[in-house]
C-alpha cells in the first residue's frame, strides 16, 4: 500500500516579502538622515538581488524534468529509522526525508514523499513514477545497470543483531538462519555469501527483528543506525561488535534524467559545504 505525503513547499515568495517589508521600515526611519539615505539606496539593490535569485531558482526548476511539474517526488520505505520513519503524528521524518527536503528547496521544487515497500520504491524510479529513491539505498553494480546514482551523502554499516547470550558470530553465520529486509544490500550480501537457504527476507526491518524475537531466525543483518533503534526498543537484543560490511548511501535517479542528477549533485555539494547535511545527520545520529 502506497502513501503520499507532501513535506514542504517553496518559500521564495515569503522570503521576498520579508525583504521588501524590511526595506520599507528602513526607508521610513526619520531619526537619522544618513541611515535613511543608506537604506533607501541599498534596499532596491537587496530586493532586486532577492528577485533575481528567486527568478533564477524558479527558472532552473522549470527547466528540470520531473514526474509532476514543480514537484520532486521521492519514493521510500518508511521503516528504516533513522533514515525514514513514521512519526507519532503520522508524518514522515528522518535523515533521507530532510536531506531530500533541503535538495528540493535548492531546486525550487515541492517535495512529495511516497511511502511503499523497498522493492517498489526502487522500481518507481525506473518506471518514472518517482523522481528519486531514498531509502538507505546502497550503490551496487546491479543497481547501476538500472538507475543512476548521485554522489554519496551518508555512509552505512551493515551489522548483525542477535539475542543476548546467542552463540552467533560472523564465523558461523553460514550455519544460521539470517533475517533481512527484502531487496536490501543486507539480503544481497548474505544470500550471496551463504545462499538463499540460509536467508529469510521480510518486507521491512521491523518484521525481521520480530522474527528474531519469535525465534524464527537466529540473527538479523541490517544497517547499524536502524539496528541501534531496534535494539533500544526491544529488550534482550544486542549487536555483534564486528561489522559485517561498510557501504555508501546515494540517491537513485532514472537513467534518462541526467539533468536532474546533475542538479541534485550540485545541491548536495552546496548542502555539504554549508554544513546542512552534517547537521541533519547529527540530529538523528548522536556520536558516542
Amino acid at each position: 500500500m502506497k502513501r503520499r505525503v507532501t513535506i514542504m513547499k517553496k518559500v521564495f515568495a515569503f522570503a521576498l516579502t520579508v525583504l521588501m517589508v524590511m526595506s520599507m521600515f528602513a526607508g521610513c526611519g526619520s531619526s537619522n538622515a544618513a541611515k535613511t539615505t543608506t537604506a533607501a539606496t541599498e534596499a532596491p539593490a537587496t530586493t532586486a538581488a532577492a528577485e533575481t535569485t528567486a527568478a533564477e531558482t524558479t527558472a532552473a526548476a522549470a527547466e528540470l524534468k520531473t514526474v509532476e511539474a514543480g514537484k520532486l517526488i521521492m519514493s521510500t520505505n518508511a521503516a528504516f529509522p533513522p533514515y525514514e520513519m513514521v512519526a507519532d503524528d503520522g508524518s514522515l521524518e528522518g535523515i533521507d526525508v530532510e536531506v531530500a527536503g533541503a535538495i528540493a528547496g535548492k531546486l525550487g521544487l515541492e517535495l512529495v514523499v511516497d511511502d511503499m515497500d523497498f522493492d517498489a520504491a526502487l522500481l518507481a524510479v525506473q518506471q518514472n513514477k518517482s523522481d528519486i529513491v531514498m531509502a538507505g539505498v546502497t550503490v551496487t553494480e546491479d543497481r547501476q545497470l538500472i538507475m543512476n546514482f548521485s554522489d554519496s551523502y551518508a555512509t552505512g554499516v551493515q551489522v548483525v543483531i542477535v539475542k543476548e547470550g546467542s552463540d552467533v558470530t560472523l564465523d558461523n553465520l553460514g550455519e544460521k538462519m539470517i533475517g533481512t529486509q527484502r531487496g536490501t544490500t543486507g539480503y544481497i550480501y548474505t544470500s550471496g555469501d551463504y545462499g538463499d537457504d540460509h536467508v529469510t527476507a521480510y518486507d521491512n526491518g521491523a518484521s525481521a527483528v520480530q522474527a528474531l524475537l519469535n525465534g524464527q531466525v537466529d540473527c538479523v543483518v541490517i544497517d547499524s543506525a536502524p539496528a541501534e533503534a531496534f535494539v533500544a526498543a526491544n529488550a534482550g537484543l544486542t549487536i555483534l561488535d564486528t561489522e559485517y560490511v561498510t557501504e555508501n548511501y546515494a540517491i537513485g535517479v532514472n537513467k534518462d534524467n541526467t539533468a536532474l542528477l546533475d542538479a541534485i549533485n550540485q545541491a548536495l555539494a552546496e548542502l555539504t559545504a554549508d554544513g546542512t547535511i552534517q547537521s541533519i545527520v547529527d540530529k538523528y545520529i548522536t556520536a558516542e
